[in-house]
């Protein structure tokens, strides 16, 4: 832990470069979305067919099961994007209308396996979650309830990227939003300096659901990290208030409530958080450590063939060290975010408790082709 001197020094200098953006700036550009040509699409399907032939796993899948012999470089500069630019892209026209829900879960693999290593979920080590309303509640849950139609608020999620496919969209909202953490960081220096400070002490965050045995039910972390010229930031306000009824959490001081009041206010400000419709097809990619996402509350359609759908994928970078030559606090020397520790023994699914994550798949190896 930083001691005083430290956290004044890293909170009193602005962050810069293209991580740092507004969305009003972005509202009307397409420089961060990727509409897939019809080549790219083909490959996809290739890289599909050629998963099913050799009845690859999706927990053993590896970037040569499905390989892109030409898109496999443009993922590599959308990976670069992810970690040293804005720190998210949007992939347009994957054609999730012609596939099952197992094989567009394959080609989410498929595509996230080029950008990093999938990661447990949840403690029970689901790699892959379907996201939609199960009819769940998030009151009194200390995960954000992306199993129900409820709005979700600004938050990171537990791994360094985040891959999220729509198969449908809601009847009506259900929108995404997006806002750079550098940017909050920012406009929170310049209207309140004393708090900005306490974004680099120590908070805790419930994890309750996740830990496995022998693991304090809670993290200990900081809710900023600069690495250089790059900003890591850790965020969700649900796990962080559920932390508190935890033995030995301390209990958090008044300017801690005004932290998180003001980060969710920024967060959420016109000035400075993009909004976005996800459609059928549509991939948004997003690395945690820079950008913080959010959902609004929607409506869904009646028949259960209809109904919002999206597959999330979480992945760790490829990095878990520093390449040669790297600086030692550059992007790459940033924190590996490795999900959930999974358990060591696989409950029965009839034992399972329903998870406010949404449904996950289970733990054992699928087919490709389901």
């Amino acid at each position: 832990m930083p001691d005083i001197t430290d956290i004044r020094d890293m909170a009193r200098e602005p962050f810069t470069g293209p991580a740092v953006w507004h969305g009003p700036d972005l509202a009307d550009r397409e420089d961060w979305v990727l509409r897939l040509s019809s080549p790219q699409i083909a490959e996809l399907r290739t890289a599909l067919g050629t998963a099913r032939r050799r009845g690859t796993t999706l927990l053993r899948m590896t970037a040569a099961d499905f390989p892109l012999p030409t898109f496999a470089g443009e993922l590599a500069g959308i990976a670069e994007e992810l970690a040293s630019g804005r720190g998210f892209l949007l992939i347009k026209g994957i054609p999730v209308g012609e596939l099952s829900e197992a094989d567009a879960g394959a080609v989410l693999h498929g595509i996230g396996r080029h950008l990093g290593r999938p990661v447990p979920q949840d403690a029970d080590g689901h790699t892959l979650c379907h996201v939609r309303d199960t009819g769940g509640t998030a009151a009194g849950s200390a995960v954000p309830g992306h199993g129900t139609r409820t709005s979700v608020p600004f938050h990171t999620d537990e791994s360094d990227l985040l891959g999220l496919l729509c198969l449908r969209p809601a009847r009506s909202g259900g929108g995404t939003s997006l806002v750079s953490s550098a940017a909050v960081h920012n406009a929170m220096r310049d209207i309140r300096p004393d708090l900005v400070e306490r974004l680099y002490r120590t908070h805790f965050f419930d994890r309750r659901d996740e830990h496995a045995p022998g693991e304090p039910p809670y993290l200990a972390a900081p809710l900023a990290t600069r690495y250089g010229a790059a900003l890591s930031m850790r965020y969700d306000r649900g796990r962080l208030a559920a932390a508190r009824s935890l033995a030995g959490v301390p209990r958090p001081e008044p300017a801690d409530t005004e932290l998180y009041d003001l980060v969710d206010a920024l967060a959420g400000s016109p000035r400075l958080r993009l909004g976005l419709r996800l459609e059928a097809g549509d991939l948004l990619l997003v690395d945690n450590h820079a950008v913080m996402h959010a959902r609004s509350e929607f409506e869904d359609f009646d028949e259960p063939e209809r109904k919002r759908h999206l597959l999330r994928l979480w992945l760790a970078r490829h990095q878990d060290t520093d390449p040669p030559g790297a600086a030692a606090h550059g992007p790459f020397a940033m924190e590996i975010r490795r999900g959930i520790t999974p358990r060591d023994v696989i409950r029965p699914r009839s034992l399972r408790a329903s998870r406010p994550g949404g449904e996950c798949r289970d733990r054992r190896p699928h087919r490709a082709d389901g």
